[in-house]
């Protein structure tokens, strides 16, 4: 009996270690990216600087279209930074859309030292949006990547600004990314992560002073409509199952679409099927900001 309590102890210890560990993986800030610019694209840009609407310094890169049809935000994941997702500006500013692009609090080249995977992100959004506005921008979209589509989905729930969102890789729920993503860091604590990963969760929350489960996109994701809104989900997704996206897209109100992708893991879509990609999410962007800017 002794050695059983003990062994007891034992577990409850290492999970509580393993929950903490996988909390600081989650909110700590990392190295960026390998920087790149525009200009390595020919792109005409600009590069900027403006404040979350909670007083975070941000900044990144306005790339203007001639003869604007719209602007589309760019949101990218958790860690790194903006830099990777400038392959994609060539097919929309060839398309006539803007794209402002940013780096999240506690990514690249913003300030703040600290990532909440959705919560405070939001207020990164919306500074980007005011922004747009102050330079007379209002034919506004999103295109989120993974916790980027999180963000882009919360955030256009409570900001009408936003007229279309466009999602790869997005999560419904907070607490499975993290209980997979144990697994994800280290293969041989994927029998702990269903209860480790929520303690991930509440030890992440607790040192950031807000719940982050409250930002789950499933909560918000019915409020974007009458918006159109773009999902795409890769089957093979290791971080977010296709039961967890099909029930984010049964939240959503309509218009709405659903893309998922064969063979496809996390936000990889395009390297498989780079075609289909670009005609389904620039052709989303076209039909909804088609206009003026």
């Amino acid at each position: 009996m002794p050695y059983l309590a003990f062994a007891l102890a034992l577990l409850i210890a290492f999970l509580i270690v393993a929950g903490w560990r996988e909390s600081q993986y989650i909110i700590q800030r990392r190295h960026p990216d390998k920087p790149d610019s525009p200009a390595r694209y020919g792109l005409p840009f600009e590069e900027v600087e403006f404040k979350s609407r909670d007083g975070i310094t941000l900044r990144g890169w306005f790339i203007p279209a001639p003869q604007a049809k719209g602007t589309v935000i760019f949101c990218h994941g958790h860690a790194g930074s903006m830099d990777p997702d400038l392959k994609y500006v060539p097919w929309f500013h060839s398309s006539g859309f803007n794209v402002l692009m940013f780096d999240f609090r506690g990514h690249g080249r913003s300030d703040g030292d600290r990532i909440s995977m959705g919560y405070f992100e939001r207020f990164d959004l919306l500074g980007a949006v005011d922004y747009l506005k102050n330079r007379g921008l209002e034919n506004i979209g999103v295109l989120g990547f993974s916790m980027g589509g999180a963000v882009a989905i919360t955030t256009a729930a409570v900001e009408p600004s936003i007229k279309a969102v466009a999602c790869d890789g997005a999560f419904a729920y907070l607490s499975e990314v993290l209980t997979r993503g144990i697994a994800v860091i280290n293969p041989a604590l994927r029998p702990i992560g269903l209860i480790a990963g929520p303690l991930a969760l509440l030890f992440a929350s607790l040192r950031l002073g807000a719940w982050l489960p409250s930002a789950d996109p499933i909560r918000w994701v019915a409020k974007i409509s009458p918006r159109p809104l773009l999902l795409i989900h890769g089957e093979k997704d290791i971080f977010i199952s296709t039961q967890a996206i099909k029930a984010l897209y049964q939240a959503a109100g309509e218009p709405k679409e659903l893309w998922i992708v064969p063979n496809a893991g996390h936000r990889n879509a395009d390297e498989l099927y780079p075609q289909e990609w670009r005609e389904k999410v620039i052709g989303f962007f076209e039909k909804w900001l088609g206009g003026s800017v």
